[in-house]
């Protein structure tokens, strides 16, 4: 079973926030803040937070950009995960990605199925992983960003969370491109 291990010290991740949205602003953007507001509460560092309209090429320029950063650890973004015409944010990050995670969709789902049942089909929720960057894409719902990090990420992106987390593989992520 999951747990916490207190005689392991705790490791900040750094974090960027990204919300997707063709009418959010930062005054009204509820779903990046409760994301910030809870990696914050429980440790984590906020490094960069910004909001992209729903378009395929100017989201995976930034999330490009943010995996280039050495200051950036993970990438978790908000909003264009659906099945409109305008939601693709899961295909800008699946054009970054170098490795998709591909059970984050699935744990995210089962998680979802416990707050909003069968509606949960609806979420393309995805992770991955691009030059030693984790990214997250999340629907744009508060309900949603909440149940990801409460059930998901808090524990994968805590170094104490055993039995392995993502944190203790961080070292390991781009070791395909050290010199043999």
């Amino acid at each position: 079973m999951s747990r916490i291990d207190e005689s392991i010290d705790f490791i900040p991740v750094r974090i960027a926030i990204l919300t997707v949205s063709d009418t959010r602003t930062a005054s009204d953007d509820r779903s990046g803040q409760t994301l910030v507001t809870l990696a914050q509460e429980d440790g984590h560092r906020i490094v960069d937070r910004a909001i992209l309209r729903d378009d395929r090429a100017r989201i995976a320029d930034k999330l490009r950009a943010w995996c280039a950063d050495p200051d950036i650890d993970v990438v978790i973004s908000t909003g264009g995960t659906g099945l409109t015409g305008r939601d693709v944010t899961v295909e800008a990050h699946r054009d970054v990605y170098e490795k998709e995670i591909d059970a984050f969709g699935t744990v995210f789902t089962m998680v979802s199925m416990k707050s909003i049942g069968t509606s949960a089909v609806q979420s393309r929720a995805t992770g991955g992983v691009a030059h030693g960057t984790y990214l997250f894409a999340l629907p744009g719902s508060t309900g949603a960003c909440r149940d990801a990090w409460e059930q998901i990420l808090r524990f994968q992106l805590d170094m104490r969370h055993r039995p392995c987390n993502f944190v203790e593989i961080f070292p390991r992520l781009e070791e395909h491109k050290r010199r043999k």
